[in-house]
């Protein structure tokens, strides 16, 4: 078995919990390559039996990897979507972060994560990407995301307006701080923080959420994933961010923009007690109360 790790940032109080996965790795025999700029924070501190293999970019991953393993957060798993592109290695998020809910592996579960994927006793959930294409490059060689597109205002300007239409059909224009059009996964993180709905992994939908709506009538909707969803923008700037993920690009207002669903799926890997009521119930406390 082979294996890829990356990581994003180390810090001191996670090399015990790193040095054991690694530990576990050589002791069952399983081949692993590390991304080189997170190998090189981690080397003087972490030894080694022997020296690991290393990868730089996308283009060192091929199909003899079986598993891509994410030490950090939300935010350093969604690095690793853009790495594996379309070349379908499971991605499996250990939490290193603070909410973790794509990356939902405690980091004391690492004999866990090692035996399930020696064993392949893991389950893997197929999620569906959004692709933008617009006349102007953008994004370089990956205009995708997992959780979310948005377009949103530059700094202190005053709101902008978004004509948005599904297939070339006028749905709203949003007078509006921005728009951000979530997929089912992304339905959970900037989307749900400006009161966008939950919805399933496998519900085959987009979320349209309007950021700061003037207009308080104004709410997100919930459309099939198989709408290409297009954009016009009005606003006093000249410009205006435009993001994938935590990436983001300044456009000025006359480029064309349209999402839609992206050709490939990427898949995340969870253990098998886990699923995703579980994670709703556990990082957003779904009935907690504290009175009882």
């Amino acid at each position: 078995m082979k294996l890829a790790i990356y990581g994003r940032v180390f810090e001191s109080d996670q090399k015990e919990d790193i040095q054991r996965l690694l530990k576990e790795l050589e002791a069952n025999d399983i081949t692993f390559s590390i991304y080189r700029d997170f190998y090189d924070q981690i080397q003087p501190e972490i030894s080694f039996v022997k020296q690991p293999q290393l990868f730089h970019s996308s283009h060192e991953l091929d199909d003899s990897f079986e598993c891509m393993i994410s030490l950090g957060g939300d935010g350093t798993l969604l690095d690793t979507v853009t790495l594996v592109q379309n070349k379908q290695i499971p991605l499996l998020g250990v939490n290193f972060g603070r909410l973790g809910f794509l990356a939902s592996i405690g980091r004391k579960e690492m004999e866990t994560v090692v035996a399930s994927l020696k064993n392949h006793t893991f389950v893997e959930d197929e999620r569906t990407l959004i692709h933008l294409n617009s006349n102007i490059p953008l994004f370089g060689d990956t205009p995708y995301g997992l959780n979310e597109f948005a377009i949103h205002k530059m700094d202190t300007s005053s709101m902008i307006k978004i004509h948005t239409y599904l297939n070339g059909e006028f749905l709203n224009t949003y007078w509006a701080d921005g728009l951000i059009v979530a997929t089912p996964t992304g339905s959970t993180g900037y989307s749900l923080s400006c009161n966008g709905p939950v919805v399933f992994p496998e519900s085959g939908s987009f979320v349209i959420t309007p950021v700061a709506p003037h207009n308080l009538n104004v709410r997100p909707i919930v459309v099939p994933d198989n709408n290409v969803i297009s954009f016009e923008i009005e606003g006093r700037a000249d410009s205006f961010l435009c993001t994938l993920d935590s990436r983001k690009e300044i456009v000025q207002k006359n480029v064309q923009l349209a999402v839609k669903k992206e050709d490939f799926t990427i898949s995340l890997v969870r253990l098998n007690e886990n699923n995703f009521l579980q994670t709703l119930r556990n990082k957003l406390s779904w009935g907690l109360d504290r009175r009882n």
